[in-house]
């Protein structure tokens, strides 16, 4: 069982945190290298919020949406 625990062990430290201990070397050279990953999640989720509001929108203006106190079966 030990074993195994260590194979966890070794899977995350070697493998999976690979790329997070990459971003750590180099952000002693260059600091918008380290942070590009931070700069495109950002991106990522701006975008992503941008295109839920127009969807919003787009609900809204068509009138699917049930406003009424009554939509819900809990209410």
């Amino acid at each position: 069982m030990k074993n195994f625990f260590e194979g966890i062990q070794w899977l995350f430290e070697e493998l999976l945190f690979f790329p997070f201990d990459f971003l750590r070397y180099i952000q002693d050279y260059s600091w918008s290298l380290a942070n590009a990953f931070n700069f495109f999640i950002a991106l990522v989720i701006f975008f992503a919020l941008v295109y839920w509001m127009i969807q919003l929108k787009n609900f809204d203006k068509k009138g699917e949406e049930k406003k009424d106190a009554t939509a819900h079966s809990f209410l």
